[in-house]
């Protein structure tokens, strides 16, 4: 019988289909498929993200040879040591397994160290593994992030290695060539420090910075190369027997520093700060004193210059044996000398009168030095004085020249514009008599002139009488409008009869 499906027709009724073979092979390749790639999303899927790893171990394959926990070949069962980094992958979970882990993740300030799991073991006396060997990796992973498998190798952190200003690292190399063998000559088995690639001190050492070094290959102790103050008091004291057998103790203070060239050989050698001041310093300090106190009485180291030139010396002498070993002396102080109490409160009293001499002179220097001083200053005063006054002479001198010289200017400048007036005065006294004889000349000209004129109509008119009649008409007539009147001597037209002709009177009698 052939399967069959059941499909709806238009009135939703079921109807069944008959279906061929190639149908159903379709149907089966496409679920085939189908599950193929579920299995493989999610089953052969690797996600490592960020910040992780996948280690992978192979489950088929050859077996590890004996001893091995490291897979050295791909063909090989077990752990791989190559890991996967962050990303997709896809593996066959038939053949392999793997393991999410995180990173390895060094903080800043400071370092990892690896340790390899794997590997052969190391060969005696030896603690740093070569290639190929299990244990400590010399190499150090500095900070950051690294991809480590953890089933290769273990990483221990440290804190990194930070010399502070003024300080110096001296470096003691704990792996390489054992000074005792054989291979190593007999000249340097004698020294204290060794050359690269052998155990012990090196002569270099490290400066102020921040290192990643191995704390299982390198071991470093810090060394100041500051100035350093040692007091010489207490059980530190020097004492000392004087020429005449009396015993002095003399404290004080001493300042040195290290020579950066000779720290490593210096630490090697003598050991820290209180090793240099115990078994370089205070045995040459008090041996010196002892054999430079012998030399003088007791007396000299209370009074006098011995003090200073003890002092002196012992300074030269620490500067000249000390230097060799890499300790430079900047100072030396004897602050201070007890002598033995036999001597000491004569000689303190003997001291105290000197002192009190020299006291009262240098009170009488100071008397005459106040005095003289006084004296300056009062001269200063009088000479200051007597400047000031000359000062105000010569101003009031300078100041009565100055104002006689403006008033001889104003003077002089006065008698200029009177004699220029004066001047001006006369031209105008000239120019108004020049004016008045001018008008005078004008009006005897213009008198003569009219003279003239009247002279010659005289003599025209034919006398004096007949011009004045003229004259009298020319002045009188034009301004008579109207005359009514008589003729008669005693009217006013009789005034003018004998102004007539003569020919006119005769008619008119």
């Amino acid at each position: 019988m052939s399967p069959s499906i059941f499909v709806p027709d238009k009135n939703l009724n079921f109807m069944p289909l008959k279906m061929g073979r190639g149908f159903w092979i379709s149907i089966s390749v496409a679920l085939l498929i189908f599950a193929l790639s579920l299995f493989i999303w999610f089953g052969c899927r690797i996600e490592v993200e960020s910040g992780r790893m996948a280690v992978l171990i192979h489950k088929t394959g050859q077996d590890l040879i004996g001893g091995q926990i490291i897979a050295e070949r791909p063909e090989q069962k077990g752990i791989q040591l190559d890991v996967l980094a962050e990303g997709r992958y896809f593996r066959n979970p038939y053949h392999w397994e793997w393991k999410i882990c995180p990173i390895m993740d060094i903080p800043a300030g400071n370092l990892g160290v690896k340790i390899r799991l794997y590997g052969k073991n190391l060969p005696p006396n030896e603690i740093i593994a070569q290639e190929g060997t299990r244990g400590i990796v010399a190499e150090v992973l500095s900070p950051g992030k690294y991809r480590v498998n953890p089933y290769a190798y273990e990483v221990q952190i440290f804190d990194a290695l930070t010399i502070k200003p003024g300080f110096v690292g001296v470096v003691t190399s704990l792996v390489g060539k054992d000074i005792q063998n054989s291979e190593i000559s007999e000249e340097k088995r004698n020294e204290f420090l060794v050359s690269e690639g052998m155990k012990g001190v090196l002569p270099e050492v490290l400066d102020a910075g921040t290192y990643y070094l191995n704390p299982y290959r390198y071991n470093v102790v810090e060394l100041s190369l500051q100035s350093h103050r040692f007091e010489m008091s207490g059980a530190d004291a020097i004492t000392f027997l004087t020429q005449d057998g009396f015993a002095v103790h003399a404290e004080g203070t001493l300042e040195y520093s290290l020579k950066r060239d000779q720290a490593a050989l210096l630490a090697h050698r003598v050991g820290n700060l209180e090793d240099v001041r115990t078994k370089v310093i205070l045995p040459r300090a008090r041996g010196f004193s002892r054999i430079e106190g012998s030399k003088y009485p007791a007396v000299n180291f209370i009074i006098g210059e011995t003090r200073q030139q003890f002092e002196d010396h012992l300074k030269t002498h620490l500067k000249e044996t000390c230097e060799p070993w890499g300790v430079n002396i900047l100072s030396v102080l004897i602050r201070n000398i007890i002598p033995p109490n036999e001597i000491a409160e004569v000689i303190r009293d003997r001291e105290v009168a000197v002192q009190n001499s020299l006291k009262f002179g240098q009170q009488i220097v100071e008397a005459k030095s106040r005095a003289e001083l006084v004296k300056q200053e009062m001269l200063a005063i009088q000479n200051r004085e007597k400047v000031q006054a000359e000062t105000l002479k010569m101003a009031a001198t300078i100041r009565a020249d100055k104002e006689m010289s403006v008033k001889l200017l104003e003077a002089q400048r006065e008698l200029q514009v009177a004699k220029i007036e004066n001047e001006s005065a006369q031209f105008q006294v000239e120019a108004i008599m020049s004016e008045a004889m001018a008008n005078q000349k004008v009006i005897q000209m213009e008198n003569q002139a009219k003279a003239e004129v009247i002279g010659k109509e005289v003599k025209a008119f034919g006398g004096g009488a007949s011009w004045a009649n003229y004259y009298f008409y020319q002045k009188f007539a034009p301004r008579i409008q109207s005359i009514l009147t008589g003729d008669g001597s005693d009217n006013l037209g009789g005034l003018l009869k004998q102004f007539l002709p003569s020919e006119k009177k005769e008619i008119a009698k």
